[in-house]
């Protein structure tokens, strides 16, 4: 197969790169494509459904992340039964989960025509866990996306902890075959917390202080350095409260060589001596 050939996007021709995702061509080209589940250093997990298009030839839609492109493809993102199928996606979860804490998925729904109404009152609470000192699950904003267990599994962290149970409207992430994180093979790294895309895992500050209402990015400085614990250099986001000079959270760039966006507990989680 030739490295670069010719798809059609919309009607319009566009170049495609063997081995690439539809997504991958869309996103070069432009093409303004919704994605939940997606994550760069994931493996596609083709659960939020909200990247489909429409394939030439194919009875049923297509999920773009996961799709390689091919020679000739033509594909269709602005037809009625794209745009029809992404606004479902979108009011179904608008009606079922608290987004509160997930500003990108409201302004995709937003740009889908999403109407949040129209499944009024279908919600289905799943409840908060708060069973360690690290971090919580709120279930109420899962949208399960598998984001999570992608990175507990072979994309990251190799440790399993996390997994998806039950079937149908029971459907939700567990930790191995029961609901406590300290009982079961987690080892707190955090990783989950950091792909995450809708705040449902919360580091427990940033939770506490939400829960007060005493969360404010505009007050945070985001300052980088490098882990002191192990000579690896991963590269450390220190989120610091200028007013009192506490660190609030700690993340890592995604696109630094080393971390990638991850770390190991002691490096998102072991920074209290700062403030001994």
């Amino acid at each position: 197969m030739q490295d670069t050939f010719a798809i059609l996007i919309d009607g319009k021709e566009a170049a495609a790169h063997a081995g690439e995702t539809i997504l991958d061509a869309l996103r070069r080209a432009q093409v303004d494509t919704p994605t939940l589940c997606t994550h760069e250093h994931l493996t596609p997990a083709k659960a939020c459904r909200a990247c489909v298009v429409e394939l030439k030839g194919s009875r049923a839609l297509v999920a773009s992340c996961e799709r390689k492109v091919e020679p000739g493809m033509e594909l269709r993102t602005d037809s009625r039964r794209v745009l029809e199928a992404r606004r479902g996606v979108f009011e179904l979860l608008l009606s079922q989960n608290d987004v509160s804490a997930a500003p990108a998925l409201v302004l995709q729904a937003e740009r889908a025509g999403a109407d949040r109404e129209r499944y009024r009152g279908q919600r289905y609470d799943r409840g908060l866990h708060d069973d360690n000192e690290l971090y919580v699950r709120d279930y109420d904003k899962c949208i399960l996306c598998y984001r999570c267990v992608e990175a507990c599994g072979p994309d990251v962290q190799n440790t399993f902890a996390l997994t998806v149970a039950g079937r149908g409207f029971s459907a939700g992430i567990a930790a191995g075959y029961g609901e406590s994180l300290p009982d079961s093979a987690c080892v707190f790294c955090g990783n989950c917390v950091a792909v995450c895309p809708t705040g449902a895992l919360m580091d427990k500050r940033e939770h506490t202080l939400r829960a007060e209402g005493r969360w404010d990015e505009s007050r945070y400085d985001v300052v980088q350095t490098t882990c002191s614990y192990c000579g690896v250099g991963c590269q450390l986001e220190l989120h610091v409260d200028r007013r009192s000079n506490q660190i609030v959270k700690v993340t890592s760039p995604g696109d630094h060589s080393i971390t990638q966006g991850f770390l190991c507990v002691k490096g998102r989680y072991g920074y209290s001596f700062v403030e001994a």
